[in-house]
């Protein structure tokens, strides 16, 4: 019996092979780990902190920071969470005085699409927004927004940051 288990594993690997079918790649929390660190860049005229901790257990923290005028814009909070479909990202957006923008029991949520050296694309449950993650040498953090536009995605420089530890 075992045998027969066996040949139809083996059998089944090479017809999908000869069909050019695979298994979906999943990601891990080690394709985003080049987050990890205290960043500062500059966005609307202020500037703009991030901070994520290396990957620990089934997660990655971290925050976002935006101030004008040396006062708060806004607060994102970030949690990375480890899903057999790979990482997802959730992110709670708050106003100054930590009002939250999403309902208490909601986040924007994001699923991994795929990682590329220093690269993760992940695309927001509505599939209307995607965003990578890009880091451009060893001290430069891109968060890059993509939106769908004739068929395709365009994707611009959302947040440019520079580490500073």
């Amino acid at each position: 019996m075992k045998t027969r288990v066996s040949l139809f594993i083996l059998c089944s690997v090479f017809a999908a092979a000869a069909f050019g079918q695979s298994q979906p790649k999943t990601g891990t929390l080690n394709d985003i780990k080049f987050l990890a660190g205290h960043w500062l860049g500059t966005y609307n005229g202020g500037p703009i902190e991030a901070d994520w901790t290396a990957p620990a257990g089934d997660n990655i923290v971290g925050f976002i920071r935006m101030m004008k005028d040396e006062k708060v814009t806004l607060y994102e909070l970030f949690a990375f969470e480890q899903t057999p479909a790979g990482p997802v990202a959730m992110v709670k957006h708050f106003k100054p005085g930590l009002i939250g923008v999403e309902e208490k029991d909601k986040s924007d949520r994001y699923k991994f699409i795929e990682a590329k050296p220093d690269q993760a694309l992940f695309e927001k449950e509505d599939a209307s927004i995607r965003i990578i993650y890009e880091q451009r040498g060893p001290d430069q953090l891109v968060i890059r927004r993509g939106q769908p536009k004739d068929g395709n995605w365009t994707f611009n420089d959302l947040f440019v940051f520079y580490r500073v530890r």
